[in-house]
């Protein structure tokens, strides 16, 4: 069970949120801020975009809302020298960091033949090296919450299912995000043999079922919002997880599903994520 290892609170933790100006991001920043935490809200959109709502000012604004205190900052996870500046930025105005969630994600679902290098290199960038390079960078303020038995990385990706059914259609979409799920098993065994580390817990979260994003809702048809579920199913979960105590040898390594992580806290109604009640779910991709 979960809660039977958690950590009182997030009130002060100082979280660094990739992709946090909507969908799982924006809840998880929000979810977190009820706690009274210091929330990181990152992201490309500075202004309102015409068909998708949020931005990172608008989330710190809400953040703030909710109880915790907001620094926005504008971030392409493409550019490592921008990366090492928020983190630094973040740490001066905190006094640390205590979590880093790898949120922000690119797709594009194309085989091989149909796909340009360009959509390649973007999932590629904002994907697997993002999340590489904002770990990397946060490591060092990491250990030092880490001595005080809290620490995280907490990335947003599947757990490795290498069945020839999530490769044949989207190779290069399945290899980022693949690339994203190797960084949570190399740096959780790397961390844990580092003396200074050993107390980060790395692990990895992914839905059971789609999830009614802003996106879904802007570029696909109705009855596919309608079989996902809502943004905040994720962010209790991740939650969950972030206040779970770090020197588990049981919290770290691990690819959760949201579902079952909050099975394991005793939910059992699960129709309070539904935008329709009673709707008949499309379970996510890499999930058999």
């Amino acid at each position: 069970m979960l809660r039977a290892e958690k950590m009182p609170t997030l009130k002060n933790k100082t979280i660094l949120i990739t992709g946090a100006t909507r969908g799982i991001g924006r809840e998880i920043a929000l979810r977190c801020a009820r706690d009274g935490a210091n929330i990181v809200v990152t992201g490309k959109t500075v202004e309102a975009h015409p068909k998708l709502p949020g931005t990172i000012h608008s989330v710190a604004a809400e953040v703030v809302a909710a109880g915790g205190r907001a620094l926005a900052i504008q971030l392409d996870v493409r550019d490592e020298v921008a990366i090492a500046q928020t983190v630094a930025r973040a740490a001066a105005e905190f006094g640390g960091i205590d979590a880093l969630i790898n949120n922000a994600s690119a797709i594009h679902l194309a085989n091989t033949q149909d796909i340009s290098m360009k959509h390649f290199d973007l999932m590629w960038g904002v994907n697997a090296r993002a999340t590489f390079a904002c770990s990397q960078a946060c490591i060092p303020h990491l250990k030092n919450a880490a001595q005080n038995g809290v620490a995280h990385i907490l990335t947003l990706s599947p757990p490795l299912n290498f069945s020839a059914k999530w490769f044949q259609d989207h190779t290069a979409y399945t290899l980022s995000k693949y690339g994203m799920s190797m960084c949570t098993i190399g740096l959780a065994a790397e961390l844990a043999a580092d003396a200074q580390a050993k107390n980060i817990a790395v692990n990895s979260l992914w839905p059971r079922t789609l999830i009614a994003t802003s996106a879904i809702a802007v570029n696909f048809p109705k009855e596919i919002l309608a079989a996902s579920r809502k943004p905040t199913i994720v962010a209790d979960a991740a939650y969950e997880i972030l206040t779970r105590n770090p020197l588990s040898k049981t919290a770290n390594g691990n690819f959760y599903i949201d579902e079952d992580v909050l099975r394991d806290v005793g939910v059992r109604d699960f129709s309070i994520y539904s935008p329709i009640p009673d709707a008949e779910l499309i379970t996510d991709l890499f999930l058999d």
